[in-house]
């Protein structure tokens, strides 16, 4: 199989959404929400193999180009699925999705506080036994190269600023959603410039 023909059946997905669905864990799943979902880059797969997909972001660009991709790859699909939100304030009802994607969203929260609202509404709308799949930056592995900025906001070595979480305070929320971690968490460290955590919860 060439690049080109990967690339026509996946899209520009990321790595360790593409690992989950080689591992089959969604395979059961039926209603699709991308929060964050820009132009639809993790979209690809869903939208070829008949899922209900759904997105938000805030940019009203990037959902215009999420729904040119629908009209592209699934014409019938419903475009009222993709909408201008952000994630603290979905306008979907509680328990509705079987799988809800969140890469590269929750470190760009204010705070604390931030940080727990958007997380809190995204895992509302997840059915019991669906999951919750998000990348995110991390602390972990560069402890000693970020500079604290307050509220739990670091200047990573890359130049960015971005909210950071560590281990710990990922298992303190898995915990304290009841949720069950079906994969370990795992960290890419990307030359100490930053680091990407991936966060795979199930809801019980």
């Amino acid at each position: 199989m060439t690049s080109s023909s990967l690339q026509h059946l996946y899209g520009n997905i990321d790595i360790y959404l593409f690992d989950q669905l080689l591992k089959g864990h969604y395979n059961h799943c039926q209603k699709v929400l991308d929060v964050g979902c820009g132009g639809g880059r993790n979209l690809v797969y869903f939208f070829n193999n008949g899922f209900e997909v759904y997105g938000i972001d805030p940019n009203p660009a990037a959902i215009n180009t999420v729904k040119t991709l629908a009209e592209s790859l699934a014409p019938t699909h419903p475009l009222i699925n993709f909408r201008v939100s952000s994630a603290e304030d979905m306008p979907f009802g509680e328990e509705y999705f079987d799988l809800l994607i969140c890469s590269a969203v929750l470190h760009f929260a204010k705070n604390e506080m931030h940080f727990k609202e958007m997380l809190l509404a995204m895992w509302k709308v997840i059915k019991p036994g669906g999951f919750f799949f998000a990348r995110l930056a991390s602390d972990i592995g560069i402890e000693e190269l970020i500079s604290p900025l307050g509220n739990g906001r670091y200047l990573l070595p890359d130049g960015t600023e971005r909210f950071l979480v560590n281990e710990q305070t990922l298992l303190d929320y898995t915990k304290e959603l009841s949720g069950y971690l079906y994969e370990p968490i795992k960290t890419t460290n990307v030359q100490n410039m930053r680091c990407m955590t991936t966060w795979c919860l199930q809801k019980l």
